[in-house]
């Protein structure tokens, strides 16, 4: 008995429309779905150009040294901006409070709200202390296999050959229940879901192409594997035509399925399930948490989240101080944006987990075409990992990257040497000076390369109604990583 600590939360809310992000939310207890953009979140907010915040940066340091009358009254007034307008009056929400009512949850003082700059989340009433739980969620509000399997398409899960994963039980649940509409014992927590979701899992194709490479193969992958998951459960759907009056084909679309496996990827808290025999062997970790799954992320903040067997709830305790009126954050995980935009459908704006990818390949071009150790050289640093996690963020290139760019610009003389790189020894003051040279020309280039896209972004932006919000989590997220390679070249010049 007593806390299991092998839980944690999944969230989604940022740039965007129609929602919350995420994937599912999991919030890590080293705290792992804000000032983030996303179309399918509880909060969003405006992009700007990286010269824009820097203006506005210089605008808002200046008005911090004034002092006086004015300067208290200007900080007061930002202070006030901050806050969130309460939307506990809401009909969904009141519907909501009491169906939690109902299932014994205890109000702990967060009554949902709208903010500035993260949109829907939830707000406390009083003043919050370091420890102090600020939720505390009864295990029959939480949506698990174990509800799925008591509903009425338990049966035919039981019945199905092989036997349906955890995730597809939940995602089935979710669009049938969706489809009860009023008749559906969750309609209370169903109607303050996102109507859609801003994952680029839902983008069109020609904004999934505007994605740096490496998040755009994950997101094909991605997009792959939910479409392969519906295909093949095809057949599994047909086999509840008993319960629904219309077509089952029509009740499980693609785009039904797709807003359910959404659900799931992005407003999901972990929660460890003892595995049942109807479902496949995958591990069974992911329930759903009405009222809690509100709470916005924020990479600033640490929480405890676990399921206390002990009071039977799953409980997140504050590791920060929170004030009156102020917006409760939790923390997703230390993840840069990319990951963030993928699973949870948002950019965090100053994130500072924050970074922007080397493809190990790409290294290859900045070296002399006359070197002839090159594809040994590649082949050493394959061989020791060193040419993944490669990295540029607001410290600099990372070391695994000046590692690699020392590795690869060592002279023929001094090859041999190549152990002593991998171990961080210095070899010489031009190998050094060669190495951050190099770092510097890729930095120049992905400067450009990202200035390029945003100004193609800015185009199709103009003549894409439609896709404006896509198209504004594309610019978000290339806006911030223009940012951070502007800082790093900072670094690199000055080193």
């Amino acid at each position: 008995m007593g806390v299991r600590w092998d839980c944690a939360l999944a969230r989604d809310h940022h740039w965007g429309a129609g929602g919350k992000q995420g994937a599912g939310l999991t919030v890590e207890l080293h705290l792992p779905v804000h000032s983030h953009l996303g179309t399918g979140g509880n909060q969003a907010c405006t992009s700007s150009v990286p010269a824009e915040v820097e203006r506005h940066r210089g605008s808002r340091s200046n008005m911090q040294k004034r002092r006086g009358r004015t300067g208290r009254v200007r900080r007061r007034r930002r202070c006030c901006d901050s806050r969130g307008v309460n939307e506990s009056h809401r009909p969904e929400f009141i519907q909501l409070k009491r169906w939690l009512k109902d299932r014994k949850f205890e109000d702990t003082g967060l009554v949902p709200a709208c903010f500035p700059g993260t949109g829907r989340g939830l707000m406390s009433r009083t003043s919050l202390q370091e420890g102090q739980m600020i939720i505390s969620l009864p295990e029959s509000c939480l949506l698990t296999t174990d509800t799925v399997i008591r509903s009425s398409v338990g049966p035919y899960i039981k019945k199905w050959k092989p036997p349906p994963s955890p995730l597809l039980a939940l995602c089935t649940f979710l669009v049938s229940e969706k489809h009860a509409g009023d008749q559906s014992l969750w309609k209370s927590y169903l109607d303050i879901l996102p109507a859609s979701y801003t994952c680029p899992v839902c983008w069109e194709p020609e904004v999934v192409d505007l994605l740096p490479k490496p998040l755009r193969t994950k997101a094909e992958e991605q997009r792959a594997h939910v479409q392969d998951l519906f295909a093949s459960s095809r057949a599994f759907f047909a086999s509840l035509q008993p319960l629904f009056v219309e077509s089952v084909d029509s009740v499980f679309s693609y785009s039904a399925f797709l807003w359910a496996w959404c659900t799931v990827n992005t407003r999901a808290v972990y929660l460890r399930s003892a595995r049942q025999d109807c479902l496949s062997v995958e591990p069974d970790t992911c329930a759903l948490a009405p009222y809690l799954d509100l709470l916005n992320h924020s990479p600033h903040v640490q929480v405890k989240a676990a399921f206390n067997e002990k009071t039977g709830c799953y409980e997140i305790r504050t590791a920060s101080r929170c004030r009156k009126h102020e917006e409760v954050f939790i923390c997703y995980g230390p993840h840069d944006n990319q990951r963030l935009l993928l699973e949870y459908g948002f950019v965090s704006a100053c994130n500072p987990h924050a970074c922007v990818p080397v493809p190990g390949e790409t290294l290859v071009k900045y070296l002399p075409a006359a070197d002839k150790q090159v594809h040994r050289k590649m082949s050493i640093l394959k061989e020791h990992g060193f040419t993944e996690n490669l990295t540029f963020g607001w410290d600099g290139p990372s070391w695994r990257l000046l590692t690699a760019l020392k590795l690869l610009c060592l002279e023929a003389e001094k090859f041999t040497s190549w152990k002593k790189v991998l171990l961080g020894q210095v070899i010489s003051d031009a190998n050094e000076k060669t190495s951050l040279g190099v770092a510097q020309k890729i930095c120049s280039d992905f400067i450009e390369e990202t200035r390029a896209m945003l100004r193609k972004v800015s185009d199709m932006k103009e003549g894409n109604v439609l896709l404006v919000n896509q198209l504004a989590l594309v610019e978000a997220l290339w806006a911030e990583e223009l940012r951070i390679l502007q800082a790093s070249a900072e670094i690199v010049s000055s080193l």
